[in-house]
């Protein structure tokens, strides 16, 4: 893997996989985190909008120009990012990385395209009232982070979202989409040496040197929010709950493994975790349970959720809770912490092995920390993780006195 950074500031990252099929991620550094001084929802907008049109190509050329080659192209945005990225065949590779680039930097917003686009994103925002076990979650992290960036919405509101304009979105894209934003990363069976070369070729064509400075992102403290239990009755068949609270952030380094590997331990995606054997396997009492970890620069969250009848809530609400103070209480035993450890790695290495997941990590970790975390270096740290640091990451983050809950009945 080559790792650097272009004369104009875009990073990039490129890695030779054994493979037919090229990936390649453009990541910038702004998400709805980044949107102040501009309508909710404009970082999600921009990204639907990006591919209405650029300078150089219609709508219908863009939507058919990878199509033609067998690829795929696609975007999404998150509270701190916006990434496009395709799939293309390895030999289509500089074109596909082409494209990203030209979607970002010289978008034109036809009106037209706008007011359509507008009708979607707002049938988007009204369609997670069909979809509550998503719902709950996002309410859950906007009650919890109110007040703090990343407490707003990444699709905004159908209020928001209609008050966007043209001269908005292009002053947007003119003042976030910096190459020092940028991370531009390819994955294929080619030379890393070509790879770069074509990286620095593509930087050199598309950035003149008229981009403006890239904004260094202020990090904003999370106070300790209000401890809250809502319970918001939605006359749904299916009761959906949310438990969690505050978390490591993305840059507490070595607390963000003693996270990663608490939450896999409790209700990761093997039927074995303690949350999915006690509430699903042995009494059937859920569909699904699962506790997630959202890492961002200023903080994290951690949320266990379920979706479950309603004369089966107490039981699970009783469960969640006896499983959190039995981590809290009890020491895992060495063969337990071994066990746990191989099948967190073997998930990660399963996932890694991915030519896209790998190429989204690997644009994320660059605009993070300004380069990619190896696997080498993340096996040694789940491997330091100790009992003691594992119990006390549990204690803390599930602490009963800053535990939250929302309930959508």
């Amino acid at each position: 893997m080559l790792i650097g950074k272009a004369p104009c500031g875009l990073g990039y990252a490129v890695k030779r996989s054994g493979n037919s099929v090229g990936y390649c991620s453009l990541t910038i550094k702004c998400g709805t985190r980044d949107e102040e001084g501009f309508h909710g929802g404009i970082a999600h907008f921009t990204e639907h909008t990006i591919f209405k049109g650029t300078a150089r190509k219609s709508a219908r050329v863009i939507n058919s120009y990878l199509d033609k080659l067998g690829g795929d192209l696609n975007a999404f945005t998150t509270k701190e990012e916006i990434v496009i990225h395709s799939t293309v065949l390895k030999e289509d590779l500089g074109k596909a990385a082409g494209l990203l680039l030209e979607l970002a930097t010289c978008p034109i917003f036809p009106e037209d395209d706008i007011a359509i686009e507008k009708g979607v994103v707002i049938d988007e925002i009204n369609s997670y009232k069909d979809a509550p076990a998503d719902e709950v979650y996002d309410k859950f992290e906007e009650i919890l982070l109110a007040g703090h960036p990343l407490g707003k919405p990444i699709l905004g509101t159908a209020a928001s979202v209609k008050k966007i304009t043209r001269s908005e979105l292009e002053r947007f894209v003119s003042e976030r989409f910096t190459p020092g934003n940028m991370a531009l990363v390819m994955v294929a069976d080619i030379d890393e040496r070509k790879l770069e070369q074509a990286v620095l070729r593509l930087s050199e064509k598309v950035f003149d040197g008229s981009w403006a400075e890239s904004r260094e992102r202020t990090l904003i403290p999370v106070s300790t929010p209000a401890v809250f239990n809502k319970t918001i009755d939605k006359r749904n068949h299916e009761v959906n709950a949310v438990i969690g609270g505050l978390a490591p952030s993305l840059y507490d380094q070595e607390a963000r493994f003693d996270a990663i590997l608490l939450a896999n331990i409790m209700g990761g995606p093997a039927s074995n975790s303690k949350l999915n054997d006690l509430l699903r396997e042995r009494n059937g009492w859920v569909y699904g349970v699962e506790t997630s970890y959202s890492q961002y620069a200023d903080t994290g969250v951690m949320a266990i959720t379920l979706g479950c009848e309603r004369a089966n809530l107490d039981k699970c609400l009783s469960g969640v809770r006896k499983v959190i103070r039995k981590t809290q209480d009890d020491l895992l035993s060495e063969p337990a912490m071994k066990a746990a450890k191989k099948q967190l790695l073997g998930q990660l290495a399963i996932s890694s092995d991915n030519g896209e997941t790998q190429s989204l990590s690997m644009g994320k970790s660059l605009v993070s920390f300004g380069t990619v975390t190896s696997d080498k270096e993340n096996r040694e740290a789940i491997e330091a993780i100790t009992a003691e640091r594992l119990r006390e990451a549990a204690r803390t983050i599930f602490n009963p006195e800053t535990l939250s809950t929302l309930i959508y009945l």
